[in-house]
């Protein structure tokens, strides 16, 4: 009996005493605990705008502008306008009729500059350019006061940025071909008549077309020709538009693999003067 007041006794001792002890522990854990909870709400709020920021930029990248906008910037880079024509409309390649027809001839129906004015057309056209061509026969005699009146009339009916009267020259091979990275190409002559007022407005403009020609394929173009005098026309026309320019295309031995190669390098280089010159009007 004694033994079990004793128990019971220590136990009422131990019940009172109890909360005086807890408070007297170290507070350590408990603020340990709260910190943890404060640190994992913040890493996960962090998280969310991480994320809200990275959706945000994505949303904010630049939009393309409208299609409306950009077109004035497109069209003006391609645009340009070319007129090409053929005072001497037979003018033909020996190496060209003889692999179409066996037949060794420097004027021909069919197989003449006119072919080669159908691929730079073609080529022109690739490139952005709009081009008109004038297909007209005229007698031989007196070709270019008879081609004039064509001529004329189209430059009247719309403004071109270049105007080329399309030959193929008379010298042989060894004058008018060019090797370049392994490669053969016809040489090309301009032609400016002298005689009247503005001959040196279509000089400058053979000089452009020409130097670019020659940062395309070196040496792919002859010296200019200039004509004054007795025996020769004087103007071939050129008096009627400063952008008109005779060209030589090659000479009577010249192949079509050659032609076609200096028509991709005139092709290319007119382009590139023509757009030039329309960004230099802007």
């Amino acid at each position: 009996m004694k033994k079990t007041l004793q128990i019971w006794g220590t136990l009422i001792l131990f019940l009172f005493l109890f909360p005086m002890i807890i408070t007297t522990f170290p507070k350590g854990q408990s603020a340990k605990s709260s910190n943890l909870v404060k640190e994992s709400t913040y890493m996960v709020y962090a998280a969310n705008i991480l994320e809200e920021e990275t959706e945000t930029e994505t949303e904010k990248e630049p939009e393309p502008e409208p299609e409306s906008e950009l077109m004035p910037i497109q069209a003006s880079e391609a645009e340009g306008k070319a007129l090409l024509y053929f005072t001497h409309y037979h003018e033909a390649f020996k190496p060209v009729t003889q692999a179409k027809e066996g037949k060794i001839t420097v004027s021909h129906q069919t197989e003449n500059i006119t072919k080669f004015g159908e691929k730079l057309k073609t080529q022109l056209q690739f490139n952005g350019i709009e081009t008109d061509m004038i297909a007209v026969e005229v007698p031989h005699t007196g070709a270019y006061n008879a081609i004039r009146p064509h001529v004329k009339k189209k430059i009247q009916e719309k403004k071109y940025d270049l105007i080329i009267d399309l030959h193929r020259d008379s010298a042989g091979p060894d004058i008018t071909t060019i090797a370049f990275n392994d490669e053969q190409y016809a040489k090309v002559a301009f032609v400016i008549g002298m005689e009247h007022s503005n001959f040196e407005r279509n000089r400058a403009n053979a000089v452009l077309l020409k130097n670019e020609m020659e940062l395309l394929v070196p040496g792919i173009t002859r010296n200019l020709v200039m004509k004054h005098g007795p025996g020769v026309d004087g103007k071939y026309n050129q008096d009627l538009d400063p952008s008109l320019l005779v060209v030589e295309l090659g000479g009577i031995g010249n192949t079509e693999d050659q032609l076609n190669r200096t028509i991709a390098v005139l092709a290319k280089a007119a382009t590139t003067v023509i757009e030039n010159s329309n960004r230099a009007e802007y």
